[in-house]
Formats: C-alpha cells, structure tokens, sequence
C-alpha cells in the first residue's frame, strides 16, 4: 500500500527542510568512504577527509578557478606514485570537499546530493591514487 502524503505534511516537509550543514556533509563524506571496499580504504589510510564551504583564495589562485562555484573537490598532498619509505616528515594528505559548490551543483542537476558527494570523493581518492583528470574521464567512459 503506497502512503499517501496529504498537501498539509508536502507543505511542512520542504518548509523544514535544509541544506546539510558542514558537519553534517562531512559525516556524509566519511559514510561514503567506509562503503567504499576495503582494499580501497586500505590504500586511503592517513588520508584525512574534510569539508569546507569554499576553496581558499590561494587554492582558487593555484587552480585558476575563474569562480569560487568552480572546485567541487580538491587532493592536497603526495599521491601514493610519488611517495617513498624514505621520505622526511610531511603534512598528511588532504581530501577537501566544498560543500556550497557541492550544493550549487545538486540545485542544478538531477543527482542526488548523496551521489555527488561519492563521485567527488572517489574522484580525489583518485588523484591519491595518481591519476589525473584525463585518466578518471576516460575510466569513468570505458565504464559506460
């Protein structure tokens, strides 16, 4: 039997409902991750996941973001390639997730928030892994 929503509780429920806060999408972003396979974690341990509203200044200027809407992601690090046992003490690596460009992008397409959280997140769990942006866009077409 199929519930029936009555104009009164449609009303209520968009009257009340919100934009996940920063903590709630950073929560988001780390269930995401933990349904990602373990193999994959594996290779992600140290990488720390957070969000923010937008790209810093200095990140926009080093991407050369003509808009702060621009950067839905970013990885900020060594990628797994590039790192030796012998390196010196380093800052861990960072998955940034931008939560208002997030938003943006959700308003204006027919995705769920939930997976534009996942393929932003497992598009800079990529670039950990050493891939770059030529190299996701042609698995993700060989993918269909």
């Amino acid at each position: 039997m199929r519930a029936r929503i009555t104009h009164a509780k449609y009303v209520l429920m968009w009257t009340q409902a919100k934009a996940p806060s920063l903590a709630e999408m950073e929560a988001m972003a780390h269930e995401v991750f933990e349904r990602l396979p373990k193999t994959f974690r594996t290779l992600c341990e140290g990488v720390i996941i957070r969000v923010d509203d937008f790209p810093t200044d200095e990140v926009l200027d080093e991407m050369q973001a003509q808009s702060e809407f621009d950067l839905l992601g970013l990885f900020q690090g060594i990628g797994l390639p590039q790192q030796s046992h012998g390196d010196v003490a380093r800052l861990p690596n960072m998955i940034w997730l931008y939560r208002r460009p997030i938003l943006d992008y959700w308003a204006e397409h027919e995705e769920t928030l939930g997976h534009i959280v996942r393929h932003v997140l497992i598009h800079e769990i990529g670039h950990h892994f050493g891939l770059s942006d030529a190299d996701m866009e042609a698995i993700e077409a060989a993918a269909g």
